[in-house]
């Protein structure tokens, strides 16, 4: 297996892509090792200076600190996924972990139809995703996972990209602002 990297617009975020299913029911974002019993998860974490994972469809992104580089750390994830998948498991995730969305008022669901169909291939591409959180008074408030969050660009990326997009579509978007 041929597990290959990907830069994105955050330096201290690199994309992996084994080239097989990561996850099975959506994406979602751990940051501590005791957040879950997933084998390769929590062995990525144990890696010094990794501070998050991100899982996606078909891709994980690794945010690291600034105490290491991707050259300590890039062969020895790249290990830990071959060793994964080569031990015979098909995909990292295999239930879903997201929460529900059918309790939501219609507005919120165009905000999340928007957010699925026009936001969220963009954002995977740079390695992360973007996950609806509330709106409340003509703000939708978002959480950016994976390569965006602690992203130098997120800010532009939230204001001119997801906040311009949202309140084109919908006028009762005000604002959009990210948790």
């Amino acid at each position: 297996m041929f597990v290959q990297t990907e830069t994105t617009p955050n330096p201290n975020s690199l994309k992996f892509l084994p080239g097989k299913i990561v996850s099975n029911h959506g994406s979602f974002e751990i940051t501590k090792k005791d957040e879950t019993n997933n084998e390769l998860v929590r062995n990525l974490l144990s890696i010094n200076g990794i501070e998050g994972i991100f899982l996606s469809r078909d891709f994980i992104s690794i945010n690291k600190n600034d105490n290491v580089t991707w050259e300590e750390v890039k062969h020895i994830i790249i290990s830990l996924i071959n060793d994964f998948y080569s031990s015979g498991k098909e995909c990292v995730i295999e239930k879903d972990l997201n929460e529900d969305f059918k309790n939501l008022e219609e507005i919120e669901k165009k905000i999340v139809q928007i957010l699925d169909q026009k936001i969220r291939p963009a954002v995977a591409r740079d390695g992360g995703d973007i996950k609806f959180k509330e709106f409340k008074d003509g703000v939708v408030k978002v959480q950016l996972q994976g390569s965006c969050s602690g992203c130098p660009s997120s800010t532009m990326t939230l204001k001119q990209g997801v906040q311009n997009l949202l309140t084109h579509y919908l006028p009762e978007v005000k604002k959009v602002e990210a948790i």
